[in-house]
């Protein structure tokens, strides 16, 4: 009888993840070909075997903190029977093997995308990337939505491993003609009032760099720009919309061009990265984190 209560069974764990992926129980039971009854009957059988609720019955509806446990543990499981379906020959010749994996915006347009040219091996590859700020990509692999990250957190995700990548080193630049007009004063002064760029509305870099300049709560300017892409944020700081911090790779021809120039050149902007993927013996998943870490050693400062 314990062994019976402690299980979790297979198609009670694969409708919990339907329900998660499809937004309600009705869509959800027609992917998986059973009446809306059906599904429902088997959530509630997998919260009573657990003794936890596992869904927010809202619309659409989302995983309770144990019921992420559970859809990560669905997506898993989905994973190892794909490796084994291809191992034992049972999939269709040529068909690609998916690995989602959730990078930051900087490392997908510098280094990363070379990484994943470099994997090799003996199946096809299906690459899924989902794009989020490094501190925030680790949410996606606790609610199981993808396999493995580019992460700034060096605390591993339940169920996951963690391996440090290095640090991508970022520096305060400026349009020559905006440093003149904006930054004439002293730097940690002037970065208080001048016109900045960011990711988004969460973007902390351009902050945490003017406090570590100033040694002081204060940020940068709220006269601020967003611009939500790599290649778009330098595009703005190289036509004089504000200043901002770039990645050292993207920076440098830029400033050998005499299109940008280096506020700080002596005060480097360090984001240590970190690579996280489920701990799963996947011959793919094992490929790709050859060669993210390889590409990473010779992209990022070290030590």
């Amino acid at each position: 009888m314990k062994t019976e209560l402690t299980e979790l069974p297979a198609d009670q764990v694969r409708t919990l993840l339907a329900v998660v992926d499809q937004g309600t129980f009705d869509a959800a039971a027609a992917a998986l070909h059973v009446t809306p009854s059906a599904v429902s009957q088997r959530v509630k059988a997998l919260e009573q075997r657990t003794g936890r609720v596992l869904l927010q019955r809202t619309k659409p509806v989302r995983p309770t903190e144990s019921g992420e446990v559970v859809v990560r543990f669905a997506r898993q499981l989905a994973r190892l029977e794909r490796d084994a379906r291809a191992e034992l020959g049972m999939t269709a010749a040529g068909e690609p093997t998916r690995v989602s994996i959730a990078v930051n915006a900087d490392s997908l347009a510098t280094w990363f995308l070379p990484a994943l040219g470099r994997v090799g091996g003996a199946s096809p590859l299906s690459f899924e990337l989902r794009r989020e700020d490094e501190t925030r990509t680790a949410s996606l692999l606790r609610e199981g939505l993808v396999m493995a990250a580019v992460t700034s957190s060096p605390e591993p995700v339940a169920g996951c491993s963690v391996r440090p990548l290095g640090r991508m080193r970022y520096l305060a630049t400026a349009s020559p003609g905006f440093a003149r007009e904006h930054l004439a004063g002293p730097l940690p002064e002037a970065l208080t009032v001048a016109p900045t760029l960011t990711f988004d509305r969460d973007d902390d870099l351009q902050d945490a760099f003017v406090r570590r300049l100033r040694r002081g709560p204060r940020g940068a300017s709220p006269h601020r720009h967003h611009v939500p892409t790599s290649e778009g944020f330098t595009q703005s700081v190289v036509m004089g919309l504000g200043w901002g911090l770039l990645p050292l790779m993207q920076a440098e021809p830029l400033l050998r061009e005499g299109l940008l120039v280096s506020l700080a050149p002596e005060r480097p902007f360090d984001v240590p990265l970190y690579w996280q993927q489920w701990r799963l013996d996947s011959p793919a998943l094992a490929a790709v984190a050859r060669a993210v870490a390889a590409a990473a050693e010779e992209a990022l400062e070290t030590g």
